[in-house]
Order: structure tokens, then sequence, then C-alpha cells
């Protein structure tokens, strides 16, 4: 692998601080490893299942294939990618030309790894300034140049706070929309509101930080997909940066903390990164709905000009009234028969937009 002994460069792409990508590369997901190039783009090493994000049924004639019990352990082998779990879209360094980034990651690690997958890449992201976009562009095409598959990534949600109060917001959804919201709404009153900025002095307490720990792993455990697991030392880490801009809006349901969310005010943005809950208390009291409006609410009042609420559960976000901006991944598969089998199924991985698309609001 390339030494890590450089010091970390400029990014394009990046939505949140350049210390989330310093401590990824530091305190790893668990069963991670995780290094840089000598251009300074950050990798890590994992067993991912490649089916993950595939459509059901394309799975399910995947699955049925002539023996799959036997080759079908090959869809899920130790993989390499290059970008990290803790970022929205694919770092890049600054000032390195992406088609000799994508060579010579390509002549690096592909011979080392069944699968290569560069991932993440942005597609005309309105979040993102003309040169981030261009760039990775010019990554996308040097990576089909190169032999990659490019297939479908996530649905990136983000609200354009182009309004002047939350009424205002909600006005523009449906009125069932409207009608259900706000009625979930008024279980805000049964709860005690604060807004906590990380390193504060409370964070330096092991016990503090374990509790909120903690309830980030409820939301990991009832989770249907499991991929990285953000390690305690990562979130000690992240907790106790003062530097990073990041606000911990915590709630409290008499007097005890049933859920957090971290957000970072970087470039202009609002970006939503870890939640933590307790359950039954944050479900039966509505707390993502209520955390979902009062974050909009922040980023109104501090002049922001979006939040970004992250890649999971579009559907419920779709409803809450987000709109969406896609990714890809380029996949390099070095058996010519998975290559092959990947190409013929490369559009079987775009649930989030056919989900998203296929149905009106």
């Amino acid at each position: 692998m390339d030494s890590t002994d450089h010091p970390a460069p400029a990014y394009l792409n990046l939505l949140e601080p350049a210390g989330l990508v310093t401590q990824f590369l530091a305190y790893p997901p668990e069963d991670f490893s995780t290094g840089a190039t000598q251009d300074g783009a950050p990798w890590f090493v994992a067993r991912f299942d490649l089916l993950t994000t595939m459509e059901p049924e394309a799975k399910r004639r995947i699955t049925t294939l002539p023996l799959h019990r036997w080759w079908g352990e090959w869809l899920k082998p130790l993989t390499c990618f290059v970008g990290t779990t803790v970022t929205e879209y694919t770092p890049l360094p600054a000032q390195v030309d992406g088609r000799a980034l994508v060579a010579r990651i390509k002549a690096r690690h592909a011979h080392d790894y069944a699968f290569l997958i560069i991932k993440d890449i942005p597609q005309d992201s309105p979040l993102l300034a003309a040169d981030d976009n261009a760039a990775s562009k010019a990554l996308a095409d040097a990576s089909r140049e190169n032999g990659f598959v490019l297939l479908e990534g996530q649905a990136l949600a983000y609200v354009a706070i182009d309004f002047a109060s939350t009424d205002e917001y909600l006005a523009r959804l449906s009125s069932g929309r409207r009608k259900d919201i706000r009625r979930k709404l008024r279980s805000a009153a049964e709860l005690e509101f604060e807004t906590v900025a990380t390193g504060d002095a409370r964070f330096a307490d092991p016990t503090v930080r374990a509790e909120y720990y903690s309830l980030f792993l409820n939301v990991y455990n009832q989770s249907e997909i499991h991929f990285d697991l953000l390690t305690a030392d990562y979130f000690n880490a992240i907790l106790q940066d003062a530097r990073s801009g990041g606000i911990l809006f915590v709630y409290r349901h008499a007097g005890r903390m049933i859920g957090f969310n971290l957000c970072y005010v970087c470039a202009g943005n609002l970006v939503d990164k870890y939640v933590g809950f307790v359950y039954p208390q944050a479900r039966d009291l509505n707390l993502y709905f209520i955390s979902w409006m009062r974050n909009l609410d922040y980023a109104l009042q501090h002049g922001l000009r979006h939040y970004i609420a992250g890649w999971t559960d579009p559907e419920i976000k779709r409803y809450l009234g987000a709109k969406f901006t896609f990714t890809r991944h380029a996949v390099h598969v070095r058996n010519p028969l998975l290559r092959a089998i990947l190409r013929r199924f490369s559009g079987a991985f775009e649930s989030d937009r056919a989900a998203l698309e296929g149905k009106s609001p």
C-alpha cells in the first residue's frame, strides 16, 4: 500500500470538514484498514457484498443463476475502495489530474483485489462548485476508459433553504403531508432541547461520550444494512474536536437524553452526519420528524444555503420535502466472468432512483 506519511491535501468534493477524513484514516470502522495514496486520496479495504444495494428482483435473478451456491461468495470479496464512508462524496486531491489518478490507482490496487471501487462520484451535484463537478466527470470518464464499470449510487437528500419560515416550507407540501407532519410535531411539547458544540467541556468525560456512542449504536443495530461500524475511538475524536464546526442537537424527555443529531456547518451548508436514538421513546415521540424541522429552522436562522440530509431512508426524506442528487461508483472487476455479469446487471443498482422517480410525491 502507499505511504500515509504525507500532509493532508486540500480536497475537491468535500461537503463536510476535512477533519472527518483525517479521523476516518486514524480510526477506521470496525474490520476496515485505511490509507491514502501519495496524491492524498483516501482509501480503505473491507469485505463488501456487491448485491447490498441491488433491486430485490435483480438480486433474486442473480442468486438463482446456476451454481450460485459456489460462485456467489465471489460477490463478497475483500474490496479496496477509493473514498471514505464518512464523506458524502469521493474526496479528490485538488491539484491531481483525474486520469493520472485513476491510472495510478488501477496500477497499484487492481491486481491485489478482486474488486476495486471508486465510490460516491458526484453527478452534476447542485451542492458543489463547477470545478468540483468537472473534476468528478473527468474522473468518471477516466474510470470508464480504464475498464471500470459505472454503477448508479445512492440518493443524497438535501433541502435548499429558499423559504422565509418553516411554515412556508410546509406550505409547499401536500395538504395530507402537512397535516400528518404538524400532528407529529406536537410531540415537541414533551421534549427538552439543547444545542451543544463539539469540543464542549462535557465531552472530556468518557462516560458522556459513551452515552452518545450507545445511542448511535442503537440506530446502527436496527438498520437493514450493516457495512461500516464506526468505532468508539472515532466518535471520541469527533465529539472532542472543537475546530470542526460540529453541532449536536440534543433531545431529552423527562430529563433523560433520548436522541441527538450531529451536524456540521461547512461551506454555507448544514450537513447532517450522525444520529442516535433511544427506542422506543424516540419513535413514539416522532423525534425523526421533529429533528428534521429543527435542523431546517437552524439552517434558516443562520443564513445557510442547504440542509444536507444524507443517504439513508430516501423515501421518508422525500415525504418530508427533500430533493435528491445521485452518485456513481466506478467498479473494476479483476475476474472477466464476474465483470461480464456486472455489466449485464449494471442497471439493477438504481434502486434509490427507481423508488424515488417511480412514485408521485
